[in-house]
């Protein structure tokens, strides 16, 4: 606990640098945005003491407003007249932050049963998004934690797992309103898990390479010669840099040769995830070839060390300039709702605590492409608002209410405590 304390009064600290004072804040509105609602329209006007919008920029309001019409943001500034039709909620000196997101979970089908294909240790075309249970258990813990888009995607039983999906959380609505993005992405496992004891080229880390390398040079080929290949469609997407990859490695050998592989030799976008245990150690190797790094589940590392000390992995990415730098769960391995200790723990161990905030919100958006949506508190973007009693990343602070595309979906005062 006392080590919770610390990284709070750490994070608290940074948040408190990046303050706006009301009277330099100028509102940022859609054109729109303050006529009357018209008939079948929403609307409704949020204060809070401060709001964090995540934006490139960094604005934070001090007390800040946010205008919410027909589920996208369409105004925030530090004060502004509510529209006719509006509805209006002062929430005192509560705290209103972005959504978070997470690159690498499992909870969309409700278990610890994952979706694996342990027939081909390549398919790029299996996608999970079948397994999806809405509202399970699982994601309704998540919407609790603030957690309001996740990538969902197949285990690493195999080097290419498949495709992923890209939702939001949503508990009371169709699971087809909750998608973001089908296919998401895809998923890769480059070592450890997929190594295969089928005797094929699969049972070494050289032979998952030689695996990877012939697959993309396929993809690569099909799309040079516009072939149509229903194999590989979504791979020749990532080549055409149309869907993001996410590449499960750990280790400073397995990462060293994710970074080279995938912005070396295929300059996709792609995303380095786990990056545990000695990782760290070639972290100014994955900085140089301009890899986003989204580490979890295991944030610190010890075992490597010749002192005994406690390392903080982010911390060490981020000192050697890795861009992007975002958290995961690997939920449900750390539970979806803990996302945002993985940011506390990791300010405790050296890293900046609102870098930590952006790792949990805008850095994963912008890494995955989703960023013109999700991740910040912007005009335009998709009103998936977490309002907090205090800092996000004080254990001691409770979630609020948490809104998807404008509407509740989790309200502490209504629905009770969850976690």
């Amino acid at each position: 606990m006392v080590a919770l304390r610390f990284a709070t009064l750490c994070a608290l600290g940074a948040v408190a640098c990046q303050s706006t004072s009301p009277s330099s804040d100028s509102t940022r509105a859609s054109a729109d945005a303050f006529s009357a609602l018209g008939p079948g329209e929403s609307g409704v006007a949020i204060r809070a003491d401060k709001v964090f919008t995540m934006d490139a920029e960094d604005r934070v309001l001090a007390p800040g407003m946010l205008l919410v019409r027909n589920g996208k943001i369409a105004a925030i500034g530090a004060h502004f007249e509510v529209p006719q039709g509006f509805e209006f909620v002062d929430y005192g000196t509560a705290w209103l932050m972005p959504g978070c997101v997470d690159l690498h979970t499992h909870i969309h089908a409700g278990g610890f049963g994952d979706i694996n294909d342990m027939v081909l240790p390549v398919n790029p075309e299996f996608r999970s998004s079948a397994t999806v249970v809405p509202g399970n258990p699982q994601i309704a813990r998540a919407v609790a934690g603030g957690v309001t888009t996740l990538f969902g995607i197949p285990g690493s039983g195999t080097s290419m797992g498949g495709a992923g999906i890209l939702y939001k959380p949503k508990l009371h609505a169709t699971f087809e309103s909750g998608v973001l993005r089908d296919p998401g992405g895809i998923k890769v496992a480059q070592d450890s898990n997929p190594q295969r004891g089928a005797g094929d080229l699969g049972n070494s880390r050289a032979g998952l390479s030689w695996i990877l390398h012939d697959i993309n040079d396929k993809a690569r080929a099909a799309n040079a010669q516009g072939r149509r290949d229903p194999g590989l469609e979504n791979l020749m997407k990532v080549h055409s840099r149309e869907l993001p990859i996410l590449i499960h490695t750990a280790g400073s050998d397995g990462v060293g040769n994710t970074a080279r592989m995938w912005r070396g030799r295929y300059p996709v976008r792609s995303v380095l995830s786990h990056g545990c245990f000695d990782a760290w150690k070639v972290s100014p190797f994955v900085a140089e070839m301009g890899m986003p790094a989204n580490n979890g589940p295991r944030t610190i590392e010890y075992s490597s060390t010749r002192d005994g000390r406690i390392t903080g992995i982010v911390s060490k990415y981020l000192d050697a300039g890795v861009p992007l730098v975002s958290l995961n769960t690997d939920s449900p391995v750390v539970p979806q709702e803990e996302l945002f200790l993985q940011g506390a723990m990791s300010a405790r161990y050296g890293a900046d605590g609102y870098t930590m905030l952006r790792a949990m919100t805008i850095h994963p958006a912008i890494a995955f492409g989703i960023d013109d949506r999700v991740g910040s508190l912007e005009v335009g973007k998709d009103a998936d608002l977490v309002l907090r009693t205090g800092n996000a990343l004080d254990p001691r602070a409770a979630v609020a209410a948490v809104w998807i595309d404008g509407r509740i979906e989790y309200d502490r005062a209504r629905d009770g405590q969850t976690f």
